[in-house]
């Protein structure tokens, strides 16, 4: 039987997973800790997919969702967070050196927009863009069926466009990216430096609440809680409205632990984008909805890149 094999590497986690050539079902699946103390990621890595080779069949190709920089024509990864020693590494020609199959790698963010377009809520659209708000912002966008990659594999960073020149220091190190404003660690900052200025709430014996524990508080009517969902909303929107206007998809997804807020979020920023828009026409058919597969859309992004002729 012909089998694919597919990686989502995170931070803390690596999941390796081998498929059949239809379906999403997995034939076996392996979950580690990303690093140990006695083995480097690259080498767990290759210990897990020999784990997962199949006796009797054969493996079409190998794709990896990696965090980070990369460039998919290369097979390199420029840099990836939270890895370290991650610095031009050429993944590719070490796993087809070691593995004589066909090898192929993407930015984690651009596979789950690629998992959700294939076998989530993106099905049946050809234009999409897939957000995942989590303690920053990131995504992918499909065009006319195609991943947006750019020149090097950079594109579509959706988190680093700017929505307030003078705003504050992203985790990139520029100043007023979107994430700076709408990601779960920006609303966090948001409350945290509202409350240290006074500002009642009932989070004021938390001085530094997380993200859910805010989202908890705006549920139960607290006013503070609220504003801060709101300010994100209107910033997410700004961001949203410029996608739009570039790539006019029929679909926006929402993944990462922030779109688990909801309504929250997702009100006032459906409100806000309706007057940020040229033209209502960009709203008339479009729809925004959820990610329908959790955790596992970078991991069923790679299938979906493995499977590529």
């Amino acid at each position: 039987m012909d089998t694919f094999l597919a990686v989502d590497i995170g931070g803390t986690r690596l999941r390796v997973a081998s498929y059949p050539q239809e379906g999403i079902q997995a034939i076996k699946q392996n979950r580690v800790p990303t690093r140990s103390s006695n083995s480097a990621v690259v080498d767990r890595l290759i210990e897990q997919l020999a784990l997962l080779w199949p006796d009797d069949g054969i493996v079409r190709a190998i794709a990896v969702a990696a965090p980070g920089a990369i460039d998919p024509e290369k097979g390199l990864i420029y840099s990836a967070p939270n890895i370290p020693g991650w610095d031009n590494l050429h993944l590719r020609s070490i796993l087809e050196d070691r593995f004589q199959v066909p090898v192929r790698l993407g930015n984690d963010a651009n596979m789950a927009a690629m998992g959700e377009w294939k076998y989530g809520a993106g099905r049946g659209h050809k234009d999409l863009i897939y957000f995942t708000v989590s303690t920053g912002i990131g995504g992918g966008v499909i065009s006319s069926n195609c991943l947006l990659l750019g020149a090097a594999g950079l594109a579509a960073e959706v988190g680093h466009v700017t929505v307030d020149p003078n705003g504050p220091l992203c985790g990139c190190g520029q100043r007023g990216h979107l994430e700076a404003f709408a990601s779960g660690t920006a609303i966090a900052r948001y409350v945290a430096a509202e409350l240290a200025d006074g500002v009642p709430s009932s989070m004021a014996a938390s001085p530094a609440p997380s993200t859910a524990e805010i989202a908890a508080a705006a549920r139960e009517g607290d006013a503070l809680a609220i504003a801060a969902f709101n300010r994100a909303g209107r910033y997410l929107a700004l961001g949203v409205a410029n996608y739009l206007h570039i790539f006019n998809p029929s679909i926006i997804i929402f993944g990462g632990g922030v779109s688990r807020a909801g309504s929250l979020i997702f009100d006032p920023m459906r409100a806000a984008l309706k007057e940020m828009v040229i033209s209502p026409a960009y709203m008339d058919q479009l729809e925004i909805t959820q990610a329908a597969l959790g955790d596992d859309a970078g991991l069923l992004g790679a299938l979906a890149l493995a499977r590529q002729e």
